[in-house]
Order: structure tokens, then sequence, then C-alpha cells
């Protein structure tokens, strides 16, 4: 056996070990731990795959971001997890259903799968080229497709703006601050000048 398929094994295993231990911990903190070792197992999958770009987008991104987003999100929040498990106890059949479902669908798209007679030429007709994975990604993304990855960006930023409109709530007992009352304010308004007596308060 290879480093290569020994490396594949370790990253595989950790990878399925990380994701059903991310489901069946007890401790909300422990699944997300187990979570950050299936998204390092995943990178270093990819890593073996050439794709080295994507296993760094994965690190940075879900590793770094968002699962330790989630870290801090369940160890600050004071979330009663046996009610929370107790309430989904409820819908347990149904989840179990729709698992049987989803692996009986599976195992019938496997089951009618087969190869193609030029997949295995289509291969062997790959030939390594000079440039990077990732100056290749790049330039496909920033030359080819980039007016459909500015209209993603575009798509992304609305979304974002709307589930801000969509959230802010103004409450009338806050005060808050007003930029252009504080900009367009008369000097001569703003500070007034109190004459107090000795003995006296105001």
């Amino acid at each position: 056996m290879t480093i290569a398929a020994l490396a594949f094994y370790l990253f595989a295993i950790t990878t399925i070990a990380g994701g059903l231990f991310t489901v069946i911990s007890r401790n909300p903190v422990h699944s997300v731990l187990w979570l950050i070792l299936a998204f390092l197992s995943s990178a270093g999958l990819f890593v073996l795959l050439g794709a080295e770009f994507v296993a760094m987008l994965l690190i940075i991104v879900y590793v770094g971001a968002v699962a330790v987003l989630f870290l801090f999100v369940v160890m600050m929040l004071d979330v009663d997890f046996a009610e929370l498990k107790a309430e989904m106890a409820k819908y347990m059949p149904l989840a179990l259903l729709i698992g049987v479902i989803l692996l009986m669908q599976l195992g019938m798209a496997f089951g009618a799968w087969t190869e193609a007679d030029q997949a295995q030429a289509l291969r062997g007709a790959v030939t390594p080229t000079e440039t990077h994975n990732t100056a290749a990604l790049g330039a496909l993304i920033y030359d080819r497709y980039f007016l459909i990855f500015q209209l993603a960006g575009l798509i992304l930023l609305v979304a974002m703006i709307g589930a801000i409109v969509l959230t802010l709530r103004h409450r009338q007992d806050v005060k808050r601050q007003d930029i252009f009352e504080q900009l367009y304010r008369d000097p001569a308004k703003a500070m007034e000048l109190k004459d107090v007596k000795p003995g006296q308060g105001l």
C-alpha cells in the first residue's frame, strides 16, 4: 500500500467518524469539535485530489469561521439541550422514514449507475499542464465566468440586505443617534450658560 492510499484511508475514516460522532454526541461542544475534525479530514482528501484551493477554502471558511462561530454560540448560549432533545424525539419516526427513503433512492441510483464507454479514454487523454490549478481556477472565474461571478455576489449582497431589513425592529423606548441632527445643529444653541448665584443650586 502506498503512502497516498494510506493517507486516503486515514482521512476517509476520520471524516466518517467525525460526521458520525457529530450526530450522536450528547455534548454539543463535543459535536462541534467532531465537526471541525470532519472538515479538516475533508480538506486532506481535497489535497490528495490536487484541489489545494478548495482545501484551503474549507479550512479558512468552514473551520476558521463557521465551526468556530458554532462553538462560541453553543458555549455562550444557555440552551436546555435536554428539553430540546425531548422535543426532537417526537419527530424521530418521521426522520427515520425520511432516512429510509433517502437510502432507498441512493441504492436505486447506485444500482442503475453504469460507466460510459469513453470514460477510461477521456481520463487517459487528460494531460497535465504547467498552469497551477489555483491559477487556472482564478483565470476561469475572472475571465470566462466573470459576469456570472459578479451576479452571484450581487445576489448574496441583496439577500444579506434583505435579511437585515426583515429582522430590523425600531423600538420607541431606545434612544438612537441622529447624525443629521448633530451635523446641522446651531452652535449658538448647542450650549446654554447659567448664572448660578452663590449658595444656590441649579
